[in-house]
Order: C-alpha cells, then structure tokens, then sequence
C-alpha cells in the first residue's frame, strides 16, 4: 500500500508539473530582442514586491502577458489571479462587477454577488483597459487602492480586501486626464512602476521566434503533423505592419498552418493568404456548412490562386501543388477553373 501510494503520488505530481509547465508555455514572454529583455529584467525585480503596475501599449502587443508574468513570479502566484475587461462591462455595471452586490440592491438583482475585488483576496486583480472605466468607478477604486476596503453595491460593510493591484490601458492616460476622462490621483495610484510594451513593428527581430513558437501550437494544438515556415516566409512575416500586433500574429499563423497543404509554408502561400478575413478566403469562412464543404472551397480557392501565381502553367502549378499534371487537370475540371476568357484547355 505504501509503495501504491507512493507511485501515485509520483504520478501526480509529474502530471501537475507537465501541467503547470504547459500553462505557463501558454502565457511565456517570446522575444530576444532589447526592448523585451528590458522588460522582462523589470518584471524580475517588480514581481516579488506587491507594488502597484500601470501596463500601457497597443491592442494585441501582450500587456496580459507581462501581468502574468508579475503574477507567476510573486510571492502571490499561488492566489488568484483575476481579470477584469474595463472596456467589455457597461458602465452601469462595473461597480457590481468590481465591488458585488447584496441581494435587492438594484432590479435584476436577486442575490448576492461577490465581486472582484474579493474574488482576488490574497491574490492579484488584473484591470485591462482601466482607461475606459466611468468616473464614478474610478473613484471607489482609488478609496479600495487608499483603505484596503471596499463595499458592496447596495451594502453598508466595509470589507477588507488583500489585493495587488496591475492595471493596463492603450489609452494615453495623461491625454485622458486633461480631457477630464481620467482622475489624476487615480492615476498616480496605479501608475508607481510604468512598463511600456512596444508595439511588434518595434521589435520585429522578435517575429521569426513568434512565429516558429506559433506554428508549433497550432500544430501541437489540432493534432496536425509538424510545419516549418520557409526563411523566405519569416523574412516576409517580418516585414509586415501587424497594426493588431502579437495578437494579429498568432491568428495568421494559425491560418497559414490550417489552410496550406504542405509541410513548409514558403513565400508563395503567404503572400496569397490574407492576413485578415478579407478577400475571398473571408468569404469561405463566412459561408459556413460542413467541414467538408469548407475543405472543398478552400481547396479550390487556393488551386485557382497557385494557378493565377503561375500564370495558368499546368507544369509549375502542378509543381508547386507538389501533385500530377493529371491531378491538377481534374481539379480544374471537378471545380470548374478555367482562365478568364479562355474557353478552352489551359497552358502547359
């Protein structure tokens, strides 16, 4: 029995270390370049202290990251860590949301809820995009900052809370301030250690490891055989704008590994792949069906666009399809492609 135990004691815990290494694989900093390592030596030296962060940078270029990351390696990662999306809650709710609620205080509310702050007690209270909570918000978060209180919507208890507090905007908060949109105090509250993330068009030295870590996921994620992305192809990714950022990233990533036939995505495929869902491929998606019916337009989407990129050359489409000659003329034939304004068999 005790040697059962002791095995199965060894299991779990190997499961919980595999476990915790693939969350935090989920939620790991990528990049080499200065500018991230400058980040990351202020996370290493913020994380164990319980001093308040303002994240600020684009949509997409991974604040949430950095707040993870201050979580995971502070004296508090055991506790919770819990967000919450300033930007997704209307401002008539953001204060039940935030501080909860008793039972009868509103309509609609027809029980007690327990808010963020206290979901968080001991842990960390993540609030993105704090730049667009209300006024009114915003003052009771400064007296939770101040007290270490709060109250329920509807209450007359003060309750303790133990909260590290980690907020991120996009919004430039000093613009926000003279507009009268931001309290100042609040502000310099939230504001005692700034970490600014640079947008992606910043540190694009950071790109081709994004990206190679990226098309392992996805590969990893939906069960699919391993997939490189050609150096001409992570030279293309890298030249690119990625107005959406690290976010941006990751999705077309994910489409060039889903949609490309092969196991290396070169120049060829990316370059005819939106980066977004416009264009014919956002057609496909939007059209809905069976999976199987998405499979067969895609297919002959990408057929007629390889075609189009050799100018309608059966050899060096079939080539670069890594298929017959044969077999590409009945694709041709099953999908009905065919060269505008030629009515009969393409060229060779």
């Amino acid at each position: 029995m005790t040697a059962r135990n002791a095995l199965q004691q060894a299991a779990l815990t190997e499961e919980f270390r595999k476990l915790r290494e693939s969350v935090e694989g989920k939620w790991q900093i990528l990049g080499e370049s200065s500018k991230i390592k400058e980040i990351l030596a202020v996370v290493e030296r913020v994380a164990p202290t319980d001093v308040r962060v303002l994240i600020t940078g684009e949509n997409g270029s991974g604040k949430e990251l950095v707040a993870r990351a201050i979580q995971r390696y502070s004296k508090r990662a055991s506790k919770p860590f819990v967000e919450v999306n300033c930007a997704a809650i209307p401002s008539e709710l953001i204060e039940s949301e935030l501080f909860g609620h008793e039972k009868g205080s509103f309509t609609g509310a027809t029980a007690q809820r327990i808010g963020k702050f206290e979901q968080a007690d001991g842990g960390t209270l993540f609030l993105d995009e704090i730049g667009d909570m209300s006024l009114r918000a915003q003052a009771k978060v400064l007296r939770a900052l101040e007290e270490g209180t709060i109250e329920r919507v509807g209450g007359n208890k003060l309750i303790s809370v133990d909260v590290r507090v980690i907020a991120a905007t996009n919004k430039n908060l000093d613009e926000e301030i003279k507009k009268g949109n931001f309290r100042d105090d609040l502000y310099h509250r939230l504001r005692v250690i700034p970490i600014h993330v640079p947008p992606l068009r910043e540190r694009r030295d950071d790109i081709p490891l994004l990206v190679k870590a990226f098309v392992d996921d996805v590969c990893a994620r939906n069960g699919m055989a391993r997939k490189t992305i050609s150096e001409e192809g992570l030279r293309r990714l890298a030249g690119m704008e990625w107005r959406g950022n690290v976010r941006e990233l990751r999705n077309t990533v994910e489409r060039l590994v889903i949609l490309s036939p092969g196991s290396v995505i070169d120049m060829s495929f990316i370059e005819i792949t939106p980066k977004s869902g416009e264009g014919e491929f956002g057609d496909i998606l939007a059209q809905g069906g069976t999976f199987q019916e998405f499979k067969e337009r895609a297919e002959a989407a990408f057929v007629r666009l390889q075609l189009e990129l050799h100018k309608w050359n059966i050899s060096k489409t079939a080539e670069a399809l890594g298929i017959q000659r044969s077999h590409l003329y009945t694709k041709m034939k099953r999908y009905g492609l065919m060269k505008e304004g030629d009515s009969g068999e393409a060229g060779s």
